[in-house]
């Protein structure tokens, strides 16, 4: 018998320039379909396409794929959990291959280590925000899968970068080291403090996006115990985040003379979108002093607030304040953890103090955002933090009573203005998008949220039926589904991919029926 001749070992990179862009190729439907009635696309694009490959997610989804009893929900999952590997991990380095030359100088301590850029998905900008979340299904796993563990150390480390350069900033470009091009916005935003524009792709400056930046820390602490991030640079970017909670939780009027004082950042756009700029010269309305609580220009949503302190943030940074502080005093970082720890009983004070109020119908609720002199805003928008989402959060238990007078408020349409209903779909929107269009993303904190079997199996059902392309999206109208925003967004695929996660070890018999064992990871 003829022995057939040895082939050639595949070549990844040619490959790699033959790969389709995944913006377009996440529109179209590519099979195989799933076998439930829905008949969804596999997403995933090629082997040799993907950006980040890891043998133990792969288990992950074959062993979920077996278990879930709906298929289509099965394949949702398939495509959701890897997405962010798939398709966003534009840089990574282990830290042993030499950086590529730049034309930016940076500082000689700089770029240390592994490092990560994890991109947002059809933008090439990394948000500190979503990067962080769209990780956090892998963190689990990082004590088992040692590239798992350096991708997200790698990430650890990009974004202490990115907070000594530009505190106040909340998306990036390619970090200078990974030879990769910036990708430009252009709409001339006038912005103090300054921010270099290869380095920095929008400054719009977002309390939660320094809570995330300590939560992709936190988060790889309590599932490894390793402190190999906590370097000189991390800590110098911890002093640095000091800085930022110390100017922003300034009052716009001197509580001694009375007189105005000019906060430290200011933000202006060209646009007619009044959710896109700052009123009062780039400033915002005004915020008193003494309430503990700090100041968030920006809502999660990149989209202005009406009243700076924005309670969904300033209770996530209580809660990442307060562990990172646990993690220094592991360390001996005494002094330094008791400043931290300071900072997350005063903010925790100023949300119970200032952001709770009393509603005529719900009872004590807590506020969308408040000012200090009395005012405040009751709604919920669907990105996160939200109020929705304060128990996932770490902030209170589900069980509390201010937490289920809020739920009940922002889950229906005559407590909170931003809750949407149509024959499609409905959920928590928000102004980003618009009065028609409520996120899947809203849906699934509800899910993670409930111990109501019926509630929890509506909301998978709600988002299932409206992800007909096989991902998750942004957005979706209520009376059209079809209609939706951002076809390839990681965030809310990882948010999916996080549901099921908890639901296979919380309430597995909603997956794979009665008296299943729950599936843990990690």
């Amino acid at each position: 018998m003829q022995q057939e001749p040895l082939r050639a070992p595949l070549d990844p990179l040619k490959y790699k320039s033959a790969c389709p862009d995944y913006k377009n190729y996440a529109t179209r439907k590519h099979p195989p379909y799933s076998e439930g009635p829905l008949e969804l696309p596999f997403q995933r694009p090629l082997e040799y396409c993907r950006t980040f490959t890891s043998p133990l997610v792969e288990k992950i989804i074959a062993d979920m794929s077996e278990k879930i009893i709906d298929k289509d929900l099965a394949r949702l999952f398939q495509n959701a959990f890897p997405n962010t590997l798939d398709t966003t991990v534009r840089w990574h380095t282990d830290g042993t291959v030499k950086h590529k030359k730049s034309k930016i100088l940076w500082d000689a301590d700089a770029w240390k280590g592994p490092q990560s850029f994890i991109v947002t998905g059809d933008i090439n900008a990394e948000w500190l925000r979503d990067s962080t979340n769209q990780l956090a299904q892998y963190q689990p796993l990082a004590k088992k899968d040692k590239e798992i563990h350096n991708l997200i150390l790698g990430a650890i480390n990009t974004q202490v970068e990115y907070v000594i350069g530009s505190p106040y900033c909340n998306a990036f470009q390619p970090p200078p080291p990974s030879g990769l091009s910036p990708t430009y916005q252009g709409d001339g935003d006038n912005v103090h403090p300054g921010y270099e524009q290869s380095f920095v792709f929008e400054c719009k400056y977002e309390l939660d996006s320094i809570a995330h930046f300590l939560s992709l820390a936190n988060q790889f602490y309590n599932h490894t115990k390793s402190t190999k991030f906590v370097t000189p640079r991390w800590l110098l970017a911890i002093d640095t985040m000091l800085e930022l909670l110390k100017a922003q939780s300034k009052p716009t009027f001197n509580e001694k003379t009375g007189s105005y004082q000019r906060n430290e950042y200011s933000f202006q756009r060209r646009t007619n979108s009044g959710t896109e700029t700052l009123n009062l010269n780039g400033i915002g309305n005004p915020l008193k002093g003494g309430t503990g609580l700090v100041r968030s220009a920006f809502r999660p949503s990149d989209d202005a607030t009406i009243l700076g302190f924005l309670i969904p943030a300033n209770a996530m940074v209580s809660v990442e304040l307060k562990r990172t502080a646990d993690i220094l005093q592991s360390v001996g970082k005494k002094q330094l953890a008791g400043v931290l720890s300071g900072w997350a009983e005063t903010i925790s004070a100023g949300v119970w103090e200032h952001g709770v109020v009393q509603h005529k119908k719900y009872g004590k609720v807590f506020a969308f955002e408040v000012d200090g002199y009395g005012s405040s805003i009751l709604m919920d928008d669907a990105n996160l933090p939200s109020l929705l989402a304060l128990p996932l959060l770490g902030f209170v238990n589900s069980d509390d009573e201010v937490y289920k007078n809020t739920r009940k408020m922002i889950l229906e349409k005559n407590g909170n203005p931003y809750y949407l209903s149509g024959k499609d779909f409905h959920g928590i929107g928000g102004p980003h998008i618009g009065l028609e269009h409520a996120w899947p993303m809203s849906v699934l904190v509800q899910a993670m949220t409930s111990e109501s079997d019926e509630e929890i199996t509506k909301c998978l059902g709600l988002v299932k039926n409206v992800s007909r392309n096989g991902l998750v999206h942004e957005s979706v109208s209520v009376d059209y589904a079809p209609d939706y925003t951002r076809s390839w967004f990681a965030w809310a695929n990882s948010v999916f991919a996080q549901t099921i996660l908890d639901l296979a070890q919380r309430k597995p018999h909603l997956l794979f029926g009665p008296n299943a064992e729950p599936y843990v990871l990690g």
